[in-house]
């Protein structure tokens, strides 16, 4: 299935001087000379990408698109994109989660999704549905296996993604919930690519630890945004303090040594979301593919959870309005 898709293997890294590969100059720079794709750029179609005129078309029928950041790994991102997945299609919206964490696909699993195929109907290809109002695309679900690792070079990557925007058949959405890998790299610049000229990004929401290790890499990812032109809804500080079930008392795992996610959101001039506290049902929950927010509607990580999602449902209402 993955081949039937992409057809990206004839490609390598491109020069350091690169011209681009849909400029009149491809594959005819000097830049070009002895690259292995010289041929390929040469003879490819120039212009702009007919492409986008498909993706504009699908995501007309998407109301607002969101983005869940993080700069460092493991703080939670996919985490938080289940769980606001859920919440939004609780509250009665009808929501896609899309998954470009391509090399470590864990919407699936936290989506209790595991194990399920992809179709296609003449409309495109169809998203698994989680609810009536929820539905998932996911490259684990083209994967054999679990354990299969994905290595892909960034060509292969963004083709993948101008699929899931352009051949998947979302239908008509109240959010598109987009999970990305950590960092700022080819995904995030081809999502912004291809998105811009199909209503932009209606938003980032940017998850990360108290310490400062990731709060680091945050402030790198607040600054892609700006210069992409991508509006931050704001900052969730995950994993803040484990608050004891018994005893209630509050303690600090992740000590905010350069204090922590709300200082570096008022440093930065970007809005924060709140604090989430840890808690092992969350991790028990998206192991077992459940919301948690649902199940467990009188734990104190669901109430900050649902402040959280009450402030980017609107930060996105109040964006429109200005627009």
């Amino acid at each position: 299935i993955v081949l039937a898709l992409l057809d990206m293997s004839r490609f390598e890294p491109p020069p350091k001087d690169c011209p681009g590969f849909e400029t009149e100059q491809a594959g005819k720079a000097s830049a070009c000379a002895g690259c292995p794709n010289q041929t390929i750029c040469s003879t490819a179609p120039k212009g702009p990408d007919p492409d986008l005129v498909d993706i504009a078309a699908r995501m007309e029928l998407v109301k607002n698109k969101i983005l869940v950041l993080s700069g460092k790994g493991g703080v939670g991102k996919s985490t938080f994109s289940a769980q606001l997945s859920h919440a939004f299609a609780h509250s009665g919206a009808y929501v896609g989660l899309m998954d470009v964490d391509i090399c470590g696909p864990s919407i699936p699993r936290m989506l209790g999704l595991e194990g399920e195929e992809l179709f296609q109907s003449g409309s495109g290809w169809q998203p698994v549905s989680v609810l009536d109002n929820l539905s998932v695309m996911s490259i684990g679900f083209l994967l054999n296996s679990t354990d299969d690792a994905v290595i892909w070079r960034g060509p292969k990557k963004n083709q993948l993604i101008k699929t899931f925007l352009k051949d998947v058949d979302w239908g008509e959405l109240d959010y598109l919930v987009i999970d990305t890998p950590p960092g700022t790299s080819d995904e995030h610049l081809s999502l912004a690519s291809y998105l811009k000229d199909a209503g932009g990004i209606d938003g980032a929401v940017i998850i990360t630890s108290p310490q400062e290790i990731s709060l680091m890499d945050v402030r790198k990812e607040i600054n892609f945004c700006k210069k992409m032109n991508i509006p931050v809804i704001g900052v969730v500080e995950n994993m803040a303090g484990f608050v004891c079930p018994k005893c209630k008392k509050e303690s600090q795992i992740f000590t905010p040594s350069t204090g922590g996610a709300e200082k570096m959101s008022q440093d930065m001039q970007v809005p924060f979301l709140g604090r989430i506290p840890l808690d092992p049902l969350i991790a028990r929950a998206c192991d077992e593919g459940k919301s948690y927010v649902a199940d467990y509607p009188d734990s104190e990580a669901t109430k900050q959870f649902k402040l959280v999602f009450e402030k980017i449902t609107t930060s996105v209402r109040e964006n429109k309005r200005v627009v």
